[in-house]
This record gives C-alpha cells, structure tokens and sequence, in this order.
C-alpha cells in the first residue's frame, strides 16, 4: 500500500496521542498488514519526536520472538522497538495504572552490551563477545491499537507495542549460563502465570540479538556499548490488572519484580 510522507507523519501523531489512553484504530489507511518499511518509517518519526524532546534513547527491545506469542497476537516473524530512559521500572517498584492503556507483562532476559554491534550477517559469536551482562528482565507490553486487534505492521508503528521494562538487580557474565535451557517462570500475585525457556525466543536469546544487529545495520544504524536488549519473551505475555505483583524467576538469573497499582 503506497503512503507519503505526510501520511507517516500523521499516522505518527495518532500513535503519539494514543498515550494519553484513547486508543485508535488500526492503521489500515496508511499501512497494509505487512508493510515492513512502512511500519518502521512510522516508527522512526517518533523515535525521531521523542529523541529531540529529551528522550534517551538506552536499547532496543525484540518482539514475537516466541511461538507462543506470534499466535497469540496473529504474525510470524519478530519485530523490534526503542528503549527509552523513562521507561525502566526500578526492580521490586511500583507501575501506576495511569500510564498504562492495556497493558500485558512478559518475561525474558535482556543483555547489556560492553561493545558496539554491528554488521550485515551478526552470529550469535558476535553477540557473545560484544555482550558484558546478562539479567532477567520483565517487559511490560501495551497498545495504542484498540483491544490489540494488530498485525505485524502495527505493532511495529506502535514501537513494538513497547511500554515499560523491569531489569534484576543481579547480573552475569554471559560465559557461566546456559541460555538455551534455562528455564522462567512468571508468577503473578503468587500463582504460576506464564511458563517458557531460553530456547522459546527465537532458538536461542542471542539468536535474537543477532537477528537485532543485523536488522538495525541494514536501516544504517546499529546497537551500542551499554545498550540494553530484551531479546524477547519466553513464554505467553499475561495481561494486567491493578493490584497485581509480578514475580519473573528464571534460571541462572535470579528474579525481577514489580507491582502494577491503581492510580
């Protein structure tokens, strides 16, 4: 589906205002279901946006990087979005219900770089030598797409459908895990609400960092030393109501937490 500039821009806006909680429509005038380039030149408008108002821009999040969840929400290839500053939740702190629309948490591991990224065929080796720490994380999803009725092009507009993310205070070196086996689970309000494992993201949680770096090297950009990446969920994303403790345990990691309240 052909789209100008204009029309980007404008698509751009309707997201930005979205987060003032009136959701939109999907964003079929503008953008087809797979309109890849599309999606992204939307996206990039607000990165843009957000960058210049003082935003800091900190990592990047890879989405529907699990089975699970590319069923759960209709597409089968995985996306990714920008880490801002202001959307780090401090591990064990409080998420108020306000700056939420509808919101979902997954658990996954994310990595801190010590080294840039870059290239146009980045392996897993290449991630594993550019990679300082490893952590669990949580990643609290949202839409501004009413009730999620998205497809790969939106949610890839809507910055991955990104809200807020959770990193554990405990981090490792990358060498002493086993990613691939690790097993999560995700308990809300103490009951098991969510099960996976390191294998469930993409084969294998560098895998998905590599996907990243090669896919951001191709649009002229790349990762950077101190980046954080959520390399993706491990098992199905569980939506939210006030009130809940989330509590993500996985493997060699350690836990992550957070309380979403009401206000």
């Amino acid at each position: 589906m052909a789209s100008d500039k204009g029309q980007y821009e404008s698509a751009a806006a309707r997201l930005r205002d979205a987060y003032n909680g009136e959701t939109v429509a999907p964003l079929r005038d503008v953008l087809s279901p797979t309109d890849v380039q599309g999606a992204y030149a939307i996206q990039a408008v607000n990165t843009r946006i957000w960058s210049s108002s003082g935003r800091k821009i900190v990592g990047r999040k890879v989405g529907l990087t699990a089975k699970s969840v590319q069923q759960q929400l209709g597409v089968d290839q995985p996306d990714f979005g920008v880490l801002f500053d202001d959307m780090q939740v401090p591990n064990g702190g409080t998420l108020w219900s306000v700056s939420c629309i509808q919101p979902k948490a997954e658990a996954e591991i994310a990595i801190i770089l010590k080294s840039d990224l870059r290239g146009e065929s980045v392996s897993r080796a290449d991630v594993l030598a550019a990679t300082g720490q490893v952590a669990a994380a949580i990643e609290v999803v949202d839409s501004r797409i009413s009730d999620w009725k998205i497809t790969f092009a939106d949610t890839v507009a809507d910055n991955g459908s990104s809200a807020f993310f959770v990193l554990g205070d405990a981090s490792h070196a990358v060498e002493d895990l086993d990613l691939y086996t690790c097993g999560m689970v995700m308990e809300i309000n103490g009951e098991i609400a969510s099960l996976g494992a390191g294998a469930a993201c993409l084969g294998h949680p560098l895998e998905a960092a590599a996907w990243l770096a090669s896919t951001l090297t191709a649009q002229g950009e790349h990762l950077k030393a101190g980046d954080v990446v959520l390399t993706g969920a491990l098992g199905p994303m569980v939506a939210l109501t006030p009130g809940d403790k989330v509590v993500a345990k996985i493997g060699g990691l350690g836990t992550c937490q957070f309380e979403y309240v009401k206000g």
